[in-house]
């Protein structure tokens, strides 16, 4: 089947250009979401929880809120390997040479990228929420933790506009399935109807009519009388 910008994808089983391939807008975007989520990662990773001098537990600095924490570094793990997932789904989405298979993954793509986005703007205002009601964080924790609030924000608009390409891919897709017969290449002329196989030819040969040949002899057309 040929699938030549079905999904707004090139041809399936056409060469692989890798300058191409990272200057896509998708592709640019899903590493800028990769980049946010190592951030958010490390931030709260590397400063987020401390030991307590009272009890030796170890707490979040985000308010003492274990969930803040856990909240934080469980979407941006899972974000990272989403983006990863996604990156070398773009490699194989040139690959695909079923109609339904792209318009599969288009749909993955843009409901996954529309939920994280909404999961990050929740981790931004939870986040946010727990370091204001923060009394006393410890020394040397407030960069790291504030960064990982303003990546979490950061992260909103990425997976936005990740969420954007797949609907954009979506919509193409879905105009070329609904397109009319006499916009689709090599219908034939405008407004004509593909013909089914073993149709008789729209525009026969046609020939003289039969009693139009030339007659040799004399022949009296006069009206007998009675």
């Amino acid at each position: 089947m040929d699938t030549a910008g079905a999904y707004g994808g090139g041809k399936a089983g056409g060469a692989f250009d890798p300058q191409a391939f990272i200057q896509r807008p998708p592709v640019i975007v899903r590493a800028v979401c990769w980049l946010f989520s190592v951030i958010v990662m490390g931030c709260i990773s590397a400063k987020g929880w401390y030991v307590s001098k009272a009890d030796g537990y170890e707490y979040c600095v985000y308010n003492d809120d274990t969930n803040a924490c856990n909240y934080g570094v469980g979407i941006s793990v899972i974000a990272f390997v989403a983006s990863i997932a996604f990156i070398a789904g773009e490699y194989l989405f040139e690959q695909m040479s079923s109609v339904k298979t792209r318009k599969h993954y288009v749909l993955a793509d843009m409901g996954f990228s529309a939920f994280w986005a909404f999961l990050y703007f929740v981790g931004f205002c939870y986040l946010s929420n727990a370091w204001g009601k923060t009394e006393t964080p410890p020394v040397g924790t407030a960069n790291n933790m504030q960064g990982a609030i303003a990546f979490c924000f950061f992260s909103i608009f990425a997976w936005v506009a990740c969420a954007f390409f797949a609907f954009q891919r979506f919509r193409m897709g879905a105009d070329a399935a609904f397109a009319p017969a006499y916009e689709v290449e090599g219908a034939g002329s405008p407004g004509a109807f593909p013909a089914y196989p073993g149709a008789p030819d729209p525009q026969p040969a046609y020939s003289d009519p039969p009693f139009s040949q030339p007659h040799t002899g004399n022949v009296d057309y006069t009206a007998p009388t009675y």
